[in-house]
């Protein structure tokens, strides 16, 4: 008899919204429809290294819709190619990636299915490099993934961070302050810039165009002379200053990738105190964004890009993504995913559209 075409899922990086609906997508579609057999890695590139998995079966993915985060578990440290090993105080980097090929192989999957961001997939484009069969599925709630128009995640993390923003307008009219929100995007404005046209920030501040305290404290201070006693500002984490630097929180040495950004949102609301002396508030959202149950759209996005994997992995079409191009499905090269983050270009429609409405974003 003819085996049954075994695959393998990992998921990698950050968790967000999605992550099971994709997982779930996948397996029943491959199990139900193509007759494979279906393995997860767990805790993503880590659990590649370490050869822990498990088999998922159909009931296994059954009722995960809906939840956040991932059955299969994550990790933002581990890289096959810079592997992080504490010797006591000391911290050694290794090459393991021969032990997670030899792993993959070991297996006998016909394709691992890469789930993660810019820089999991870079990994799972070295990995195909090295000959491992691998689709990718582009995830981040960053949506600074390149070759595809949107990511899973972004819409609910935009809806998450636009919540937030809308319940601080009553607090910020009730007792006329400035409102700062720290939303997440690493060194992409995606978030900050929807969520904060959605919300109806006055002031968005994105890492594509450095600010000038000056442009702002003209705009609240123009606010208030209108009668505007209160000001919503919405930054993203990589926002900086223009000829400044972005706000780091800490580095965590054994990460892939090492940088943790966090705080530019206290750093503003003290150089908005003093350049207006007006009272600020600054409010971190956090990983809130990442978490709950994806929005409706997140949940139809990852469906349609889960089963069009299974697809993929059915013709062969290794070393690509699947990515989305004007609603439509399609393939893209790994090669191309693994050139760097995709960022909001300066003259984008959205900000333009908010431009006209009087939004201000840091600049003249």
């Amino acid at each position: 008899m003819k085996s049954k075409k075994r695959i393998a899922i990992l998921t990698g990086g950050g968790d967000c919204p999605g992550l099971n609906a994709v997982i779930r997508a996948i397996a029943k579609k491959a199990i139900g429809e193509k007759g494979m057999e279906v393995v997860g890695i767990e805790d993503g590139y880590d659990g590649l290294i370490a050869n822990r998995h498990r088999k998922l079966e159909y009931d296994d993915v059954s009722g995960i819709l809906t939840s956040g985060g991932t059955i299969l578990g994550t990790s933002k440290k581990a890289n096959p190619y810079r592997y992080a090993i504490r010797k006591g105080k000391k911290l050694e980097f290794k090459d393991m990636s021969k032990t997670a090929v030899r792993n993959i192989k070991r297996l006998k999957v016909s394709c691992l299915v890469c789930i993660g961001g810019d820089g999991s997939l870079g990994i799972a484009h070295q990995l195909f490099t090295d000959g491992v069969p691998i689709v990718g599925v582009p995830k981040t709630i960053d949506n600074d993934i390149r070759g595809t128009d949107i990511t899973f995640g972004f819409n609910s993390a935009v809806q998450i961070a636009t919540d937030g923003v809308d319940r601080l307008h009553s607090t910020a009219q009730s007792h006329h302050r400035i409102m700062i929100v720290e939303v997440m995007g690493h060194n992409a404005g995606w978030i900050a810039l929807h969520s904060g046209v959605a919300g109806g920030g006055d002031i968005i501040l994105i890492p594509e165009i450095p600010y000038n305290i000056g442009v702002i404290a003209e705009k609240v201070k123009e606010r208030n002379k209108k009668g505007r006693r209160f000001s919503i500002v919405v930054v993203s984490e990589g926002a900086k200053p223009k000829g400044g630097d972005i706000v780091i929180r800490r580095i965590v040495e054994e990460s892939a990738d090492p940088v943790r950004l966090g705080g530019i949102g206290f750093v503003l609301g003290d150089q908005i105190e003093k350049a207006t002396g007006l009272e600020t508030r600054t409010v971190v959202m956090g990983h809130l964004q990442r978490g709950g149950c994806p929005t409706p759209f997140d949940r139809v996005l990852a469906t349609r890009l889960g089963t069009k994997a299974v697809d993929m992995i059915e013709n062969g079409e290794f070393g690509y993504m699947v990515g989305v191009k004007n609603n439509s499905l399609v393939n893209v090269s790994l090669d191309k995913v693994a050139g760097g983050a995709r960022t909001v270009p300066p003259n984008h429609p959205l900000i333009r559209s908010a431009c006209s409405i009087g939004t201000c974003f840091g600049c003249r």
